[in-house]
């Protein structure tokens, strides 16, 4: 099906906007995606002639919510091909959703003396939980390297370390510095054979990418609605159901119990047992509606046009005097999503990105929340990134472009 991309980006009102006096041109997806009119005009919808509280009222008002909400779950449990709306817990992010993780299976399954196996080229979103349950614990917290070229995982040593038998394997499906797509269903495959649980940062897939977590096989797989058309404070955590019931609840209160007494409790069903108090009905309300949104695409439309992108803006850059640019290459697009960072030599990252927002173009600079990454890549132990989505074509990266080019003459770089 032929997309045109062109209409697309019309649907998104804070592209009109001129920033510098100069028409927007938005690069930082891989931070937050902007939002199409049809999910702002949902959530705006909520607030106008249905906000109430769900699960609670049986008025008509609260009940078209509560509706609206649960079927927001099925959408997402089959945008993710999940067994049902049981298995997807809405939290505030991807980072809350693998602190969940932490808090509840970790708690309740790692011992003094296990081993937690995440990579050097996570997000802190998922180094840090463990970083803290590993010290409560007295577990061991362990990294697989990357290969000498910083584009991808040591495979080798990946599989030496998963047949030492860990506990648990947290990896990212996707970096959000090297745009480098991880081969999960292989890497989970091979942690179930040596018995440990998998938890998969889907933050930067998900958006991008279909994804299917039947056939990743994983047991949690956690994804944040704001980086996919959807309102800030939306994520999601997929879990296996048989995993989730056996876990304890995250947080106590309102809606996640089933009866209270004076000195017990007993939980509700999922996935509400992971939910405690009024959640953010807006919030997921949107997610559904963002998840319509990429559907009429189609993600495997997505995937090829952000590809497309991705190889326009390296294939320019490759060789460009002054620039050099992380992660996999021209060569490796099948492993490689529209997440371009890169530096200029002499130059801060963080004067990078202000002379591109003087041009009227957004990008992210600074160490993006992956310092043990980063500060490995440059020597101002930060990188400038670019990021692409559905709203952006090459006239985009050809601004981006120009953007470099000042910045070489700004700074006298042959």
């Amino acid at each position: 099906m032929a997309v045109d991309f062109e209409r697309i980006k019309r649907d998104f009102p804070i592209l009109n906007v001129k920033s510098h006096g100069k028409p927007l041109v938005y690069l930082d997806s891989a931070a937050t995606s902007q939002k199409p009119r049809q999910v702002i005009d949902a959530v705006s919808d909520f607030y106008s002639n249905y906000n109430a509280n769900i699960n609670r009222g049986v008025y008509e008002i609260s009940e078209k919510a509560t509706e609206a909400y649960s079927n927001s779950k099925n959408k997402v449990s089959s945008f993710i091909n999940a067994g049902g709306m049981e298995e997807i817990i809405y939290v505030r992010n991807a980072t809350e959703a693998i602190n969940l993780v932490a808090m509840s299976w970790g708690d309740q399954n790692i011992k003094k003396g296990d081993r937690i196996l995440i990579s050097e080229m996570e997000h802190h979103s998922n180094i840090v939980p463990w970083q803290l349950l590993a010290k409560k614990k007295g577990a061991a917290l362990e990294y697989i390297k990357l290969t000498e070229d910083n584009t991808r995982l040591d495979m080798e040593d990946l599989k030496a370390k998963v047949e030492s038998g860990p506990k648990l394997l947290s990896i990212t499906h996707v970096s959000n510095v090297l745009g480098t797509i991880n081969d999960v269903k292989r890497i989970t495959e091979m942690a179930h054979k040596n018995g440990a649980a998998v938890l998969i940062d889907g933050a930067q897939s998900a958006p991008h990418m279909a994804v299917d977590v039947k056939d990743i096989g994983c047991d949690f797989f956690a994804f944040s609605g704001h980086k996919m058309l959807a309102p800030t404070g939306i994520g999601v955590l997929y879990g296996k159901s048989e995993v989730l019931e056996s876990m304890p609840p995250f947080l106590g209160g309102g809606d996640m119990i089933k009866t209270v007494e004076k000195q017990s409790a007993t939980w509700n069903d999922l996935p509400w047992k992971f939910e405690a108090g009024t959640s953010n009905i807006e919030g997921g309300i949107g997610l559904g509606v963002a998840v319509d949104y990429l559907n009429s695409i189609g993600m495997d439309n997505i995937t090829a046009h952000e590809s497309e992108l991705t190889e326009y803006a390296l294939s320019r850059l490759d060789g460009m005097s002054g620039v050099s640019v992380f992660g996999p290459g021209q060569k490796d697009l099948d492993i490689k999503t529209g997440v371009i960072a890169f530096a200029i030599k002499g130059v801060h990252p963080h004067d990078v990105a202000s002379i591109f927002d003087n041009e009227g173009v957004a990008i992210r600079a600074g160490h993006h929340c992956a310092m043990p990454l980063v500060v490995g890549l440059a020597p101002e132990k930060a990188v400038a990134r670019m990021s692409f989505y559905i709203y952006n074509r090459k006239e985009d990266i050809d601004r981006a472009l120009k953007a470099i080019e000042t910045i070489k003459r700004i700074f006298k770089i042959n």
